[in-house]
């Protein structure tokens, strides 16, 4: 009850003042983190979206649409639409993107008005950014697209077709929006964390949030803006006491003038609004799970936030059939351009899944049951398909949908892995192999150990290395002991000494191979890691290292992640015969590769 007065306080004391009218509702609907998830999960297998009340789903974005349609004709003419970052990359759709610029034009066609650009959407690169803006604007008209704070450089030709979508005013700082007589201005605003999770963004960068701020607000303030949001793709987080904190807290804190903060990249969702020194900032969490609603009331006196509301987006909702019918065309497309290719389609059934696999970035990493059996599915499908490893390794980073109970697709699985692309027509991140020594396998485990405390989305999760460690030991010296199992289950130690020799063989995604390839450069030489081929002999070409799957054919045929998973799923046991495959309890609680031992002090 204390929190709901405080609350009604803190709404009625947001006043501006406007010109004289009569009392009129404004309502913004708002979203963030969509990450392409257009059709309903998980899994999708069980999304209905022509039949209401009748499957466990959520998301979905025909029912996003609808959300927006009822808001629109209950609010005609003063409802705006907006998205705080990262609609694109994150399942099966985005493949197709740079060829056929879809999604943009389908979320205007729902009734969005303003899209911020987020860090996911620099995956492939700025120029694959600006491809798929101007295949989009081909196909149809765009939502207005801002982000306030990129920088570009003159002389770097790599980033010249975005900033040419900037010159052109297709991508702008700021936008001013009118409803109802009251002047709306929107800017945007993409974080330090999202700079650091935008590695191929470069030539592109980012300026520091705060002054950014200052500057747009006051050139807002010159516009006569009435209100002013801020679509931040910066994100809140709890520190480790269980208060608020993070980049847009410190934005909130810091520049006065902004009346809103709708917050993106952290997938937070807020039931209610979180006030940091008068300021409100909203959050939907991800993957269109919830729509937020936010209520302006116009009157004669000024403008006040009157009310917010998160909508869960799930089976209650009659989706918009227009809407779902292009989606289902598109996914169509992806079955022939794509999966066909590789004897596969979008909805083609791959393991029954009896409980939910997951991970929690920001909670119990060490505790992921979907972490472990990755790391397995990469070993297996290098050692039976590939050319072989001695151990695999996964970033939690790439781990970005959970499995949850029922019969998981192709689709489905595609989600849990959704990041990156290689040099085929298939998406996702290729495998790369390296060789490296015992020492230089403790150097790898001590760095990760050591970034994943500050960056959970390093954290690691081996197949076949079993590493002790002291949570208690000096930087870079807490690994205490590596075992190696090999395939008939034979446990060895490894010997980490400088001065032996021996390599072992390395498997992870191509993007955490250039990062290993790095260590030396980021820990300042403190530490070494030098990647070398099965020779002995230092490679520093890291594509070099990407393996070939079919030596057969002609150029590299890559393996990905994801497929790793679909082929290690489909090879466990059914429940009866001619049923599909049933994921076996033991990954219910898989022992750990990261094992914390106490040493006596």
């Amino acid at each position: 009850m204390k929190l709901r007065i405080l609350f009604a306080i803190c709404l009625t004391a947001a006043l501006v003042t406007v010109n004289a009218q009569e009392s009129r509702r404004l309502t913004i609907l708002h979203t963030n983190d969509f990450h392409s998830h257009l059709q309903g999960y998980a899994p999708e297998s069980a999304y209905t979206p022509g039949v209401a009340d009748n499957d466990p789903t959520v998301g979905g974005f025909s029912r996003i649409a609808a959300i927006i349609s009822d808001a629109k004709a209950e609010n005609p003419g003063s409802t705006l639409v907006v998205d705080a970052g990262d609609c694109l990359i994150g399942t099966l759709f985005h493949a197709l993107e740079t060829e056929t610029g879809f999604q943009l034009p389908l979320m205007k066609k729902a009734g969005y008005d303003v899209v911020a650009v987020g860090n996911h959407d620099f995956d492939f690169g700025p120029g694959a950014y600006a491809e798929i803006v101007n295949k989009s604007k081909q196909r149809g008209e765009i939502p207005v697209m801002l982000l306030g704070n990129a920088v570009t450089d003159p002389d770097d030709p790599a980033d010249d077709s975005f900033e040419a979508l900037r010159s052109e005013g297709v991508i702008r700082p700021y936008i001013i929006k009118e409803m109802a007589g009251v002047k709306i201005g929107f800017f945007s605003l993409l974080g330090k964390d999202a700079d650091e999770s935008a590695p191929y963004a470069p030539p592109v960068t980012f300026g520091k949030i705060i002054p950014a701020a200052k500057k747009l607000v006051k050139e807002l303030k010159k516009e006569g803006c009435d209100v002013i949001i801020c679509l931040s793709h910066s994100g809140i987080s709890k520190d480790k006491k269980g208060a608020w904190s993070g980049e847009d807290v410190k934005l909130a804190q810091k520049v006065k003038g902004i009346d809103l903060i709708i917050t993106g990249h952290t997938h937070v969702l807020l039931k209610e609004p979180l006030f940091v020194k008068g300021i409100p900032i909203v959050g939907a969490g991800d993957n269109g799970r919830f729509v937020g609603r936010i209520e302006f009331l116009a009157e004669n006196d000024g403008v006040k936030l009157e009310k917010y509301e998160s909508i869960p987006v799930d089976d209650r909702i009659n989706s918009h059939s227009e809407i779902q019918a292009e989606i289902v065309l598109q996914q169509s497309r992806i079955d022939v351009a794509i999966l066909n290719n590789i004897g596969m389609t979008y909805t083609m059934p791959v393991a029954i899944a009896p409980y939910k696999i997951s991970y929690e970035e920001y909670g119990d990493a060490k505790g992921s049951n979907l972490g472990a059996m990755v790391a397995d599915a990469i070993y297996r499908y290098v050692n039976s398909e590939g050319p072989g490893t001695d151990i695999a390794i996964v970033a939690a980073g790439v781990l970005r949908d959970p499995i949850l109970p029922g019969a998981q697709s192709v689709a489905d699985i595609f989600r849990v892995m959704s990041l990156g692309s290689g040099e085929d027509n298939v998406p996702g991140y290729a495998l790369s192999k390296m060789w490296v020594t015992g020492k230089e396998i403790k150097n790898i485990t001590e760095i990760l150990l050591f970034t994943s405390a500050s960056a959970p989305s390093n954290y690691p999760f081996y197949s076949h290395l079993r590493v002790e460690y002291d949570p208690e030991g000096r930087l870079f010296s807490k690994v205490r002991k590596i075992e190696l199992t090999d395939n008939e289950g034979n446990v060895t130690e490894v010997n980490t000494s400088k001065d032996d020799a021996k390599l072992y063989s390395i498997v992870a995604n191509s993007y955490m191979a250039d990062n290993l390839g790095l260590v030396k450069k980021k820990t300042f030489g403190l530490i070494k890691v030098e990647p070398k081929d099965k020779d002995g002999n230092i490679v520093t070409e890291m594509d070099s290292f990407m393996m070939d799957f079919n030596a057969s054919q002609a150029g590299i045929q890559e393996g990905k992640e994801w497929l790793a998973l679909v082929k290690y799923l489909q090879q466990f046991s059914p429940a009866e015969e001619g049923g599909l495959p049933v994921i076996p309890d033991f990954y219910l609680n898989p022992p750990e590769s990261l094992v914390p031992v106490s040493i006596p002090r």
